[in-house]
């Protein structure tokens, strides 16, 4: 048995003094007033005095480049990049090479999963317009849910046929995520500004190329659409003010519609890409100041329900050229629960807030078993952090295979101590220790 002892309990809104009890994969015993003696004789005692103790991040987007693209990055890499990072669990996206969008395919991930996985996993479904047989075939109780790209996306992802559209809101009885952005916006913004600069367009160009207008409209039909229907409708990465209007601010459990912020529009605004310059390139694009405040306070006030990621690690040369030839997504994993504890510390968000939105809510959202919350018979997957012990990224300590990150250079006031998986240490004393994961199970 391990014991945490003294640690601060952060959970379900609280932040409380008391040890937990880890026995096999499980939490056995949540102690909030003296542990017996008989226990602490009996176990593997880990002092947490003036340690936060935490559930495991669950991230619900990530892109971890396997199969396919494994120059940028692996499901080894990227899930050890994760779990030094506290999150034990992730959701992975079908924009691989092939497209995860038959059942072969999405098998072959969680077979590369089974072994390599250093985080617990499940893998998203892609949609395309010529695929709704193999939709049908998917198993709610293994797979997270349904992705559709209502925007540009790689091959044949982009759902742009309406009868398509119609027919996948209406017959998917599991969870559809969907990325929203207007491509015939989109394009005209790009051949306005092309008309101006030629091919080599400055990245501040960007956020009005897939402007607010580009997402709004996007956003606003697939709202639509689950009303209609009646789907279990998430939307991905919202980076605007203006789609806060299209949710509600009540409890996750009274939604069918749901969304997601992501980290990077939680932190950088447009006056970032004259430092960050390409490397901050992501679609959605990161918006203006004011977007980044109203989607902070969304997340305080319940209209977004998560915080996730959408880790997307390219090669820096990829990333080299303007708005037309750098590629879109940066690697973020590693370090998103530290910058939305930087967040906190900065007044922007509660830490309570925090753990609700990247560990409880995406439980609840997708229904996982046993994960997501520290409870008594929930898997062990927790969080040592040292609230008051900085940590500088450096070019050393990233682990992503891509080798860099946005965030080179800052300086986090917390850090990860320890991260535990499925009862398991699996990162301590800043390395990763060989645990593997877990294929997620959904209750539904």
């Amino acid at each position: 048995m391990i014991l945490i002892h003294n640690a601060i309990i952060i959970n379900e809104d609280k932040s409380l003094a008391g040890s937990v009890l880890i026995k096999d994969d499980l939490i056995s015993e949540i102690y909030y007033k003296e542990v017996p003696e008989e226990i602490l004789k009996k176990s593997k005692v880990i002092k947490a005095d003036g340690l936060w103790l935490v559930p495991g991040v669950i991230d619900d987007q990530v892109h971890f480049r396997e199969p396919g693209l494994t120059h940028k990055g692996n499901i080894a890499s990227e899930s050890k990049a994760a779990i030094a990072g506290g999150v034990t669990s992730y959701m992975e996206m079908p924009n691989t090479n092939p497209q995860t969008i038959t059942i072969s395919a999405l098998e072959n991930k969680f077979e590369i999963a089974s072994t390599n996985s250093y985080s617990n996993y499940s893998f998203f479904m892609g949609a395309t317009n010529d695929n709704q047989k193999e939709l049908k075939k998917v198993d709610p109780k293994k797979v997270c849910g349904i992705k559709i790209f209502m925007g540009s996306s790689t091959g044949n992802m982009l759902v742009d046929n309406k009868k398509v559209l119609e027919s996948i809101f209406a017959e998917t009885e599991m969870l559809i995520a969907t990325h929203c952005e207007k491509e015939e916006i989109i394009k005209a913004n790009l051949e306005k500004y092309k008309a101006k600069f030629g091919e080599n367009i400055p990245i501040v160009y960007h956020p009005l190329i897939r402007s607010e207008e580009a997402c709004y409209r996007s956003s606003s039909e697939a709202v639509e659409l689950a009303h209609k229907y009646g789907t279990k409708l998430h939307i991905l990465h919202i980076s605007t003010a203006k789609e806060l209007s299209l949710f509600e601010n009540k409890p996750l459990t009274e939604k069918k519609i749901t969304a997601e912020a992501c980290v990077h529009h939680l932190w950088f605004t447009d006056e970032d890409y004259l430092t960050q310059g390409t490397r901050i390139k992501w679609n959605p694009a990161v918006k203006m100041k004011n977007d980044r405040e109203e989607l902070l306070k969304a997340v305080s006030e319940d209209k977004l329900d998560v915080i996730a990621t959408d880790h997307a690690p390219h090669l820096l040369s990829e990333k080299e050229g303007g708005c037309l030839q750098a590629a879109s997504g940066g690697p973020l994993i590693q370090h998103s629960l530290q910058v939305m504890l930087e967040c906190a510390k900065k007044g922007k968000i509660t830490k309570e807030k925090v753990i609700r939105k990247m560990c409880h809510a995406p439980a609840e959202l997708f229904q996982i078993h046993k994960r997501g919350y520290i409870r008594k018979g929930y898997y062990a997957d927790l969080v040592l952090i040292n609230p008051d012990k900085n940590y500088t990224v450096t070019k050393d300590n990233i682990l992503y295979k891509c080798q860099w990150s946005p965030f080179e250079g800052y300086t986090f006031s917390s850090s990860i101590d320890t991260t535990f998986l499925n009862g398991k240490i699996a990162f301590e004393n800043g390395k990763v220790n060989e645990v593997r994961g877990k294929a997620l199970e959904f209750e539904r």
